[in-house]
């Protein structure tokens, strides 16, 4: 059995995560703290948490305390490039801090899923997590198998409702797991802050939580017509994704029983950042960048397109995109959640 999981194109070329990660903030947790991705953003939530507690130390009068820092990713993940940020980002908190230096700031990289356990018990005080958790550990079980969802990479509109309960469980199994693992590892009234896609909608089929995944099925399925794609590879394709609503991420915290939400807010991000003044790209494109950056290692691992092929895949993917924007506004929805573990 293939079991997808979502990975970001590696180094710092064009269609590389590093390049195109406007609208992926980094994945980072911990401080005692994970998830880095690979991108400009891994490092920027570090930079932003230490400057606050620098600033709250020095107005009440106390040193910087030494902080630990721990990046999370996937083993795949390319830790090197990550790596090779740190000297700047150290040099840049010695300028901008009150003398701070390497031995106030200690950053570790922590390969594994989060889907599990990851740190020592009661070790993190603080806990960030961007644009993750909206990946399953893997597609839901069954669907490939039985070519449920035929013609298409995610829930839709035309799904049946054994797909959408499908992906539904899979989420409240990963989430819960998530939770729990998390709950293990922090300090009582320790604090998380995660943000990853959602949706307003009580429906997983509504365009806001999907229709990036619909536009990707297109222009696959346009692929397939002209003998590019197989069509049973498209049909046997599910995406280790789920985009929850605000109700079900609290009635998966209230029934796991470890945290209290204290904050939370469901935003709607355009598609392309909204912006498009001085920019050459269509806004098609710009999303077709975005896109490729986090898709194409698991579309490539599924699907073996040749550089060409997926060259053209994204293509198409933004002529649709394109044309729907000249249409209808496009947005995703990001939730927002703060957590205090209860004592």
């Amino acid at each position: 059995m293939e079991v997808l999981h979502m990975n970001m194109n590696k180094g710092d070329g064009e269609t590389s995560y590093a390049k195109n990660s406007l609208l992926q903030p980094a994945n980072e947790y911990g401080v005692s703290r994970p998830w880095c991705s690979s991108g400009p953003n891994s490092l920027t939530v570090v930079s932003e948490m230490v400057h606050v507690v620098d600033t709250i130390s020095h107005q009440m009068g106390q040193l910087l305390p030494e902080l630990r820092v721990y990046l999370n990713d996937l083993p795949t993940n390319d830790f090197n490039s990550l790596f090779q940020s740190l000297p700047e980002l150290y040099k840049k908190l010695e300028s901008d801090c009150n003398g701070i230096n390497e031995g106030n700031c200690y950053i570790w990289g922590s390969p594994g899923s989060f889907y599990g356990r990851l740190f020592p018990l009661n070790s993190l005080h603080f806990v960030h997590s961007s644009s993750c958790l909206h990946w399953l550990s893997q597609a839901p079980l069954g669907l490939e198998a039985t070519h449920l969802n035929k013609e298409k990479l995610y829930i839709s509109k035309s799904s049946s409702t054994s797909v959408v309960k499908a992906y539904q469980q899979q989420f409240h199994k990963d989430f819960s797991l998530f939770l729990r693992s998390r709950a293990q590892e922090m300090v009582v009234k320790g604090r998380m802050v995660l943000s990853f896609m959602g949706r307003h909608s009580p429906d997983p089929s509504a365009d806001e939580a999907c229709y990036h995944w619909e536009l990707m099925a297109r222009a696959l399925m346009s692929l397939a017509l002209d003998g590019l794609v197989e069509k049973e590879s498209i049909d046997s394709f599910n995406a280790p994704y789920y985009a929850p609503s605000l109700e079900e991420v609290q009635q998966e915290v209230e029934k796991e029983g470890s945290f209290i939400i204290d904050c939370d807010e469901a935003l709607e991000i355009e598609y392309d950042g909204g912006d498009s003044s001085g920019l050459k790209d269509s806004r098609g494109t710009r999303v077709a960048k975005i896109v490729r950056a986090v898709m194409e290692p698991m579309i490539e691992s599924h699907f073996h397109l040749q550089a060409e092929t997926m060259d053209e895949l994204f293509r198409r993917f933004a002529k649709l995109m394109d044309d729907s924007f000249s249409k209808r506004r496009l947005y995703f929805v990001n939730l927002l959640i703060s957590f205090v573990k209860k004592g």
